[in-house]
């Protein structure tokens, strides 16, 4: 039977209580994790773009390999910051504590880091290593261009979609879990198409073109990542987030967690 809107946001409630409550050491190691593995997202579509033909349809067809990343991590449960702006949010929404704040900060603040140090390692490792042909490294630098031709308030508008979409997808997985890869293909292939910004996944090609000599770190933490970081939050925590628990809590008033065992009552 289909999940309600009370049963998806208690199951998620209670997944982000239990990564609240991991320690720093396991949440770093497994952050870590997820941006190095994130660099599958860059790695297979300039493999796919160095095999097309230089056109509009390449876009269509490469845009696939962005969900390399997200597939990887996400059946990995590897800590990836933008599923966190949902997941761990929702404790404190429903609790909202000075314990539950400062658990969530001390989350983000890890998680961000170390998929941060990921994602730059394997794009110098890209980068460095003889690994690929020059075509292929090419089409690493033109996915990184790409990402720079957008300016502060577009990467701001199209980092507060990105955020959306995964929550978005955080949301749809435990109702569906038998589609989960579906459901992961689906929304990253959209949010390749429409080339919106992500936090991890463009720290991977931006780092790439800085390690290139391309580009300067400050335009990657000013002009990329922190209005890309503020959209994913505010997307996924200001706007996803709080209009899911609201919708919740305005069903009777009464805290998600009753309303989970009131719908567990009608179905048995």
């Amino acid at each position: 039977m289909r999940s309600s809107a009370a049963v998806l946001h208690e199951i998620i409630r209670c997944q982000g209580d239990q990564e609240l409550e991991r320690t720093v050491a396991a949440l770093g190691l497994s952050a870590l994790a997820a941006g190095l593995t994130m660099g599958l997202s860059l790695m297979a579509m300039g493999l796919l773009y160095a095999r097309l033909p230089d056109n509009e349809s390449a876009q269509v067809i490469a845009s696939l390999g962005y969900s390399a990343g997200f597939l990887a991590v996400i059946l990995a449960r590897q800590q990836l910051f933008t599923e966190n702006t949902l997941t761990a949010v929702l404790p404190l929404m429903t609790a909202p504590t000075l314990r539950n704040l400062g658990r969530l900060l001390r989350l983000w603040s890890v998680v961000l880091l170390g998929n941060l140090a990921g994602t730059l390692l394997v794009a110098w490792v890209m980068l460095e290593l003889p690994i690929f042909d020059s075509k292929t490294d090419v089409a690493f630098l033109e996915v990184g261009r790409k990402v720079m031709t957008n300016d502060i308030p577009q990467m701001l508008a199209k980092g507060i979609i990105s955020g959306w979409m995964i929550a978005t997808m955080v949301w749809m997985i435990p109702s569906m879990e038998h589609a989960k890869i579906w459901i992961i293909v689906m929304i990253t292939y959209l949010m390749a198409l429409g080339d919106f910004t992500h936090i991890v996944v463009g720290s991977v090609e931006v780092s790439y073109l800085v390690w290139a000599g391309e580009e300067t770190w400050a335009r990657f933490w000013l002009a990329f990542a922190l209005p890309t970081l503020a959209g994913n939050i505010i997307g996924g925590s200001f706007i996803f987030a709080l209009i899911s628990h609201a919708q919740v809590r305005s069903d009777s008033g009464k805290p998600p967690s009753q309303l989970l065992m009131k719908d567990k009552h009608i179905r048995d």
